[in-house]
């Protein structure tokens, strides 16, 4: 993961983050073992970009030795503090301080986008034992449901040149399975405002600028949701590659 103003915006919003991001269905896992051919529960799994460890502990959960790879003090510190248990070490997707050869799988969770392509496939691929698995996944929100759709066009426009600075599109091309997961979760609005906040473009946008966006985005929702609680709808989309 690369270190800019954007990437290291996490480290402050750390603790919402975990409390607020989605994480992901028990059928990605399933899927991942699948087009691996080979089980997680027992497999060395390099968890790079954890973040706060929403995918750690899925993988941990599954029975993975589990090594998470973070670059970013407060995520970091969230890690450590929900999964005590899990060996973590600081470093980037573009310079994994791990072993060559030695992973079953190398994991990235809404973390791909951060990497420079030319040096985290090489990386990835040099951590992998022959017949390893290289697996990336990202949640997207479903914009096939129309609430959905017509607020990520009001993100869209309010962001502008804001948006993301690379496409954040996965790999693709021969060698590499796709597999996707649409899922929902039902949360009160104001988790989904959360959710919506810590949005790298929002944790660089200034606080003033994001509370007004996000005020007026409150009472759009509670226009759709009386009750407060809302159902969000996701795609999950899962590459990949065995070395």
């Amino acid at each position: 993961m690369t270190s800019s103003p954007r990437s290291r915006s996490f480290d402050r919003a750390a603790g919402r983050y975990a409390a607020n991001r989605p994480s992901y269905p028990p059928a990605l896992l399933d899927a991942v073992e699948e087009l691996a051919g080979h089980r997680l529960r027992g497999a060395l799994v390099a968890d790079v970009g954890a973040g706060t460890g929403i995918a750690t502990a899925l993988l941990h959960e599954r029975g993975a030795r589990v090594v998470a790879v973070e670059p970013g003090d407060g995520m970091a510190a969230e890690l450590r503090r929900d999964l005590p248990d899990v060996c973590l070490v600081r470093g980037d997707g573009d310079r994994l301080p791990l072993a060559s050869g030695a992973f079953d799988f190398v994991t990235y969770a809404q973390a791909w986008h951060w990497t420079d392509p030319r040096r985290s496939v090489p990386e990835a691929l040099r951590v992998l034992r022959p017949g390893g698995a290289f697996a990336l996944w990202r949640n997207d929100p479903d914009v096939s449901v129309p609430w959905i759709a017509a607020e990520q066009e009001r993100l869209g426009g309010f962001f502008g040149p804001l948006s993301h600075p690379r496409s954040g599109r996965l790999p693709d091309g021969p060698g590499f399975a796709e597999h996707r997961l649409p899922w929902s979760r039902r949360v009160p609005v104001e988790v989904h405002l959360a959710n919506i906040g810590t949005q790298s473009a929002f944790l660089v946008l200034g606080e003033e600028r994001a509370r007004v966006f996000l005020a007026a985005e409150r009472e759009r929702l509670l226009r759709h949701f009386p009750d407060g609680m809302m159902e969000e709808h996701y795609v999950v989309t899962l590459v990949l590659a065995i070395r």
